[in-house]
This record gives structure tokens, C-alpha cells and sequence, in this order.
């Protein structure tokens, strides 16, 4: 389903492959590097699927591409930053197609600007999210004895300063498949989910793309 809001163009997508999103993002790129014409954002849930980046290393995927799809995991390498990660179900991921040109940002800000927007949808729904030093993404803990744990992940690619790839945020994700890999090539830290840090009494996936949205459009708009 496609609406507009002022200059900014929304698909929502639902239940897409992976290869199929990332193939309408190159589209949207080159279309909108071509001619001027509204950005764009994806909004899109994945089936199991471990994505690596450019700089991705493949130690940090720990089963083979055949014990993968054997447990209904597709691999899939990309162009965006970032090392390996995982996207399915109860997952909500944003691939914003925006020229930072039009913006006036650079990278890191913008980066920035996506950590804060998960940031603050986190909060909406009663967890304290931040950032971790050296680490993209959206962050709990780090206090006292409270152990980091990642929520929300980065990763994105600016070509010609047109964007695409974007964020992920755990809603109610199957936290059980990033036992498959080091997610972002971390070792140390789990990841967590808006689910499982409310004890098990997540939001739907439908309300936090609404809060998402109306962040992204503060921060980012």
C-alpha cells in the first residue's frame, strides 16, 4: 500500500522477501537520482533471512548457507554497511529513500537521526533506549550492573547522497535466530526486543510503525 504525506512517499509493503525489497530500493535510487520527485520510505517485515554487508565477515555467520535453509534461512549478501544481520518476522524495518543533499545532512548525522528516531519510539512504549559508544544502533543498559543489550540495528548506504537500506527494530522478532550469527559481528552483548523487555506483552507491530512514523517525520522531515 502506497500513501503520500507531504513530500514524502510511504510503502507499505507487509510480507516481502528480502531480495524483492532490496530490488525496488535500487529502483527508487535510481529514479530518484535521475529526476527530482518525493523521497520515499519503505516499510516492510522480512522472512528469515541473515543479510551481510560489504564489509561483512563471514565467521560471523555461524551455519552454513545449506544448515541455514534447512531451518528456513535464506543468506543474502548486500551493498549496505555493517556486517552480518538478521531480519524476520515481528521485525519492523524502514528503508528510507531520501536525498541528504535536499536535508542538508551529512552520513554520520543521519545515522544519528535513525539511531534517535528508534530511540524515541522505544520510549513511547515505556523502554529506555540510548546509544552505545563506537556502536550504531539503538542500545538498553549500561548502567550500573545492567548489561547492554541491542534493540535496534543500522545499517545504510548513501550513493550520489540518495540513501537506502535503513533500520530495524526488534517488536516481537524470534530473538532465537540470532543465534545463528554475531549480529553486527558483536560478541558480547545479546540483542533484546520491545517484546521481550515487557515481559513477554509486546505492542503490535502496527502501533510501532505508527509511532515510528511520526518520530521519523519530527526528526528527520
Amino acid at each position: 500500500m502506497s500513501t503520500d504525506s507531504g513530500s514524502l512517499r510511504i510503502l507499505r509493503l507487509g510480507l516481502t522477501p528480502y531480495e524483492e525489497a532490496l530490488d525496488l530500493q535500487e529502483q527508487l535510487v535510481r529514479s530518484r537520482a535521475e529526476k527530482p520527485q518525493p523521497d520515499t520510505l519503505i516499510i516492510v517485515e522480512h522472512p528469515p533471512v541473515i543479510t551481510m554487508g560489504r564489509n561483512a565477515s563471514g565467521e560471523h555467520v555461524l551455519f552454513t548457507e545449506e544448515a541455514l535453509a534447512e531451518r528456513g534461512v535464506t543468506l543474502v549478501r548486500c551493498d549496505r554497511g555493517g556486517d552480518a544481520t538478521f531480519h524476520g518476522p515481528g521485525q519492523l524495518v524502514v528503508y528510507p529513500i531520501l536525498d541528504l543533499r535536499a536535508r542538508q545532512r551529512g552520513v554520520r548525522k543521519y545515522v544519528s537521526d535513525l539511531e534517535e528516531v528508534m530511540i524515541r519510539c522505544c520510549k513511547d512504549f515505556g523502554i529506555l533506549a540510548g546509544r552505545k559508544e563506537g556502536m550504531a544502533g539503538a542500545w538498553l543498559g549500561g548502567e550500573g550492573t545492567e548489561p547492554w543489550r541491542k534493540i535496534g540495528a543500522v545499517g545504510v548506504r548513501v550513493s550520489k547522497w540518495i540513501t537506502s537500506h535503513g533500520l530495524a527494530l526488534n517488536v516481537t522478532t524470534n530473538l532465537s535466530y540470532y543465534q545463528l550469527i554475531n549480529p553486527c559481528g558483536i560478541t558480547e552483548h545479546p540483542v533484546t526486543s520491545l517484546e521481550k523487555e515487557l515481559g513477554g506483552k509486546g505492542p503490535s507491530l502496527e502501533d510501532v510503525t505508527e509511532r515510528l512514523l511520526l518520530h521519523f517525520s519530527r526528526v528527520l522531515i
